[in-house]
């Protein structure tokens, strides 16, 4: 990790140090604790190490730039940081072969990214990957779907069970309609074979 090494007698304290020193507000420091001990006549010293996701941000699009570019495609790379989460779209010269079957490449790299962060910041850093808004849009079909097979439950009182679906796409349904009234919806099934059931329930 490049930033700073700072000490101070409580982690709040140090996470300040280290935040003036990197002129930066606290809430851009991603750091890890280097050592945590008694010192005589002193009480606790903790010695932290830390930077910026402005930082980490630059990291990871290099990671990513030389990852994409191992698999003989030029990418573009459009990252921004949003909740302390960094959100990537990327643009390559052939989005398909970049996204892969049903996404897959693409949640390949993104696994790849996050382990390669914890690696170097030892600290689980918030990343989200897309390609040109791919997973936007399947989320968008996704809720649309579920909406549509909600309303046809209620009125039906039959459950529904969809097609196999990983856990990215599993969440956006369960997540779409978990305040919606009439249904309810479980998952079912071992992975690769995990799909959503929509079931109706008394209002």
């Amino acid at each position: 990790m490049q930033g700073v090494v700072v000490e101070a007698k409580s982690k709040e304290e140090a996470i300040k140090k280290a935040a003036e020193e990197l002129n930066a507000c606290e809430k851009e420091i991603i750091y890890s604790i280097k050592e945590e001990k008694e010192k005589l006549f002193k009480g606790k010293l903790i010695k932290l190490q830390a930077t910026t996701l402005s930082e980490v941000k630059k990291d990871l699009n290099q990671f990513l730039v030389n990852i994409i570019e191992n698999l003989g495609l030029r990418v573009s790379i459009d990252s921004k940081i949003e909740d302390r989460r960094i959100n990537v779209n990327m643009t390559s010269d052939n989005n398909q072969i970049l996204i892969g079957r049903n996404g897959q490449t693409l949640k390949s790299i993104e696994i790849l990214s996050k382990q390669y962060l914890l690696k170097q910041y030892n600290f689980p850093i918030l990343i989200n990957l897309d390609v040109e808004d791919y997973k936007k849009q399947k989320v968008k079909k996704l809720e649309n779907l579920s909406k549509k097979l909600a309303k046809e439950v209620i009125i039906t009182k039959i459950e529904v069970t969809l097609d196999n679906m990983n856990s990215f796409e599993r969440r956006v349904i369960h997540n779409t309609l978990t305040d919606v009234k009439g249904v309810t919806t479980i998952s079912e099934g071992e992975e690769p074979n995990r799909h959503v059931i929509i079931k109706p329930t008394n209002f």
